[in-house]
């Protein structure tokens, strides 16, 4: 189901420190608060407070842990997060939408590239994540489709736990697109680059 946050949840959720911890929950699954200081380099008190303002808009949530002692343990909450258009956007929005995504996508760079230093050129995982760059020409109703597109094909491929197969591993994706900049026109044929292997 998607869900439209509100300006106050866009603000707490703009926050390296915050986007750090819900990057490391939807990649490792729950922890507790001193896990994700002792993982992050963080300070365990500041994490405490990173993770209630996160809970408070529905991001992470308390999820049952190993049991030992009065441990809280951690989890990101999935949700097809949508914003509203651009064009609907405040000027505060916009404002917060921009730092979010620049610092998501920086955090994405730096992943992308630690996984090229340091991928085990054997393991069977070498040759399995793609990437693509590509140019097309669209309409912003098929712009607008093939997103929708894109969302549909990610959602046949989640399940739950108990359903995923042995050898699985979490692997992010990106959604990426835009026109090019007025006065520097695209082609006008369809081409595609990267290793869709």
């Amino acid at each position: 189901m998607p869900f439209t946050p509100s300006l106050a949840a866009l603000k707490a959720l703009a926050h390296p420190r915050r986007l750090q911890i819900l990057e490391r929950l939807t990649r490792h699954g729950p922890a507790t608060s001193a896990a994700l200081a002792h993982a992050l380099d963080l300070n365990t008190g500041a994490t405490s407070y990173h993770l209630r303002a996160l809970a408070r808009h529905g991001f992470v949530e308390e999820t049952a842990g190993s049991g030992h002692g009065r441990e809280r343990w951690w989890r990101a909450v999935a949700q097809d997060l949508r914003l509203p258009p651009r064009s609907r956007q405040d000027a505060a929005t916009r404002a917060v939408v921009d730092e979010m995504n620049r610092l998501a996508y920086a955090s994405d760079l730096r992943l992308f590239e630690q996984l090229q230093r340091e991928h085990d050129e054997h393991d069977a995982w070498t040759d399995a994540f793609p990437y693509s760059r590509g140019t097309i020409r669209l309409t912003p109703g098929e712009l607008r489709e093939l997103f929708e597109d894109y969302i549909a094909l990610l959602n046949r491929y989640k399940r739950p736990d108990h359903e995923t197969p042995d050898g699985a591993r979490t692997v992010l994706t990106r959604f990426l697109a835009f026109p090019v900049p007025d006065g520097d026109a695209g082609p006008d044929s369809t081409e595609s680059t990267g290793t869709p292997r």
